[in-house]
């Protein structure tokens, strides 16, 4: 088979989900562009390993580099993308805007435009939960509205969405979005929680709790997010029959055209997340108690029903098991 292309290949996802498809056997291209959002130490270190699986070579591109885009997809004549790679992050969308429209936008547009002109059969995309914004109608589901972003980063992956439905719709392109929730796990992202918390508490340091820990997430953890990612990638998506001009639904299209959420759909309070991980670090946290951090939401609920439908498997690895393999690999790869 040709090779499939993994953006964001040093990244958490993308790390992950780059080496389950070597597992499979793919031949994989990753890129990424290596910047210093967070520690590229720890991006390196998940590039080294995947260096050494046989079928990976590794490109180190920008997004918006719109000539060596092109030139990528022309060369490699991938089967299908797995375009992971973004400018993460909601409170950094608030003091680096452009960063987003550079990445998630200009970006965006060269990966659809490599589809377009080489022939991709499927296009996989990262959205986030972060679209859904201002709505309080729990779980959240894809057949809602979610014109109501509340950060900047959130209007990018709604742009995402829009973006891709144009070129599923003029083009054809098979393109399929997803939601992830609150992604965690082993080689997590250094500005997430539960790192930012791990970090803390292990230095006898404060850990700020936002909204006086009154939040709610659906932490999902990475393998399940890996598993749920290839099999929707061996789902090329396709035109819903049902669908209707006069009764829109947001989730699919008469183009091929899906939108899945990826979470555990069963919320956890943050107040239980730092309990769980204060009894796998067997230290007690200092808490500093905070307000809501602007562009952030008090809960996320991911309704997973046409998800598990459609692939026959449903994200439910509990946070109990999840933290205690995060903090293994934490203690380990740091030397704690």
């Amino acid at each position: 088979m040709p090779p499939v292309l993994v953006t964001g290949a040093a990244g958490f996802i993308g790390y992950h989900l780059a080496e389950r498809l070597l597992a499979k056997g793919h031949t994989v291209i990753g890129t990424d562009n290596l910047n210093d959002y967070y520690d590229v130490s720890l991006k390196e270190a998940r590039l080294e390993r995947l260096r050494q699986r046989p079928g990976f070579s590794f490109e180190r591109l920008n997004l918006e580099d719109a000539d060596g885009m092109d030139a990528l997809f022309k060369r490699c004549g991938f089967h299908t993308v797995y375009h992971m790679a973004a400018q993460a992050g909601v409170r950094y969308s608030l003091t680096n805007p452009r960063a987003y429209v550079r990445s998630n936008l200009d970006g965006f547009v060269n990966v659809l435009e490599g589809c377009r002109h080489t022939g991709v059969k499927h296009l996989v995309f990262a959205s986030s939960s972060s679209v859904y914004g201002a709505s309080t109608q729990m779980p959240f589901s894809t057949h809602q509205n979610v014109d109501h972003p509340v950060s900047l980063y959130a209007a990018t992956k709604k742009s995402n969405e829009l973006m891709a439905h144009v070129y599923a719709h003029l083009y054809r392109i098979p393109v399929t979005g997803l939601r992830f929730f609150t992604v965690y796990g082993p080689w997590g992202r250094p500005d997430m929680a539960l790192f930012l918390f791990t970090r803390a508490i292990l230095a006898g340091k404060p850990i700020d709790v936002f909204n006086h820990g009154d939040m709610q997430r659906d932490f999902t953890y990475i393998d399940d997010i890996v598993e749920t990612v290839n099999r929707v990638g061996d789902m090329p998506a396709a035109p819903n029959p049902n669908w209707r001009g006069d009764a829109r639904d947001p989730a699919s299209s008469n183009a091929p055209y899906r939108i899945y959420n990826i979470g555990n759909h069963s919320p956890v309070k943050l107040t239980r997340m730092i309990e769980v991980l204060e009894q796998n670090l067997g230290k007690t946290a200092i808490k500093n108690l905070l307000p809501m951090q602007p562009g952030d939401v008090p809960a996320t609920y991911a309704d997973v029903e046409d998800l598990t439908r459609d692939t026959g498997f449903t994200p439910s690895t509990p946070i109990e098991t999840g933290i205690a393999r995060f903090v293994t690999w934490y203690r380990e790869f740091y030397g704690v």
